[in-house]
């Protein structure tokens, strides 16, 4: 069977600006090292946007994926099989996860002669390193700090995204910068209200490296508000 997947969407949005390093210093790091620089949320007629801008700096400057980039390691999922080596389908098999744009694709079976046959619905494992910024929310509440889970039921969705290739010459040199990584959404508001906010946030190198968490200080949407 062949097999067209539907790209499933992602509410994210990156964009930065980097400074190369012409010799490395001595505490350069390979694995890329980051500390937290601030966070703005900015209200708009249409998506509100919340911008993490954090520091960082690597040895190789390994850093950044193309949009194009969709073989191994960086594909966006592996399709699920049975034990007999075969899709599984959703109409099937209904005891596996209910239907979400995270667990499940929609594919196009080019081979099929029925309009019927033309469409499956087919489980997945997502891949994290289709990614190379991930960022996880937490609230405050009575003193400790709850995980929001944007890939858990109703939103199904997830913020962590991908920056672009920083070293855009041909050869492995030292970068230092910061990368701003802006995230779109008609939620914030609705969603957090008031709520006291911290943002963990990790990047990967080419390598699949992972840096260190950069941890956001405590913030309130309107607390760091901008204009």
């Amino acid at each position: 069977m062949t097999l067209k997947y539907i790209k499933f969407f992602i509410l994210g949005l990156a964009f930065m600006s980097f400074l190369a390093c012409n010799r490395p210093p001595d505490d350069f790091p390979s694995v890329p090292e980051i500390s937290w620089d601030k966070v703005e949320f900015k209200e708009v007629n249409g998506p509100d946007s919340l911008v993490v801008t954090i520091n960082f700096k690597d040895a190789e400057g390994d850093l950044g994926l193309r949009g194009n980039e969709q073989n191994p390691p960086f594909q966006p999922f592996d399709f699920v099989r049975d034990n007999l080596g075969q899709f599984i389908n959703y109409s099937n098999d209904p005891a596996f996860p209910p239907y979400n744009p995270l667990d499940w694709v929609i594919v196009e079976n080019r081979n099929a002669t029925e309009e019927s046959a033309r469409f499956d619905t087919l489980l997945v494992e997502r891949n994290p390193n289709h990614f190379n910024i991930s960022v996880k929310f937490f609230v405050k509440q009575n003193g400790a700090y709850n995980e929001f889970r944007w890939e858990d039921a109703p939103f199904y969705t997830t913020f962590n995204g991908r920056f672009p290739i920083l070293n855009t010459s041909d050869r492995a040199r030292p970068l230092e910068g910061k990368i701003r990584y802006g995230m779109l959404s008609s939620g914030w508001l609705p969603i957090f209200r008031t709520d006291t906010i911290r943002l963990e946030v990790q990047i990967k190198d080419r390598a699949l490296n992972q840096s260190n968490v950069a941890v956001s200080e405590d913030f309130t949407l309107q607390g760091v508000r901008v204009d």
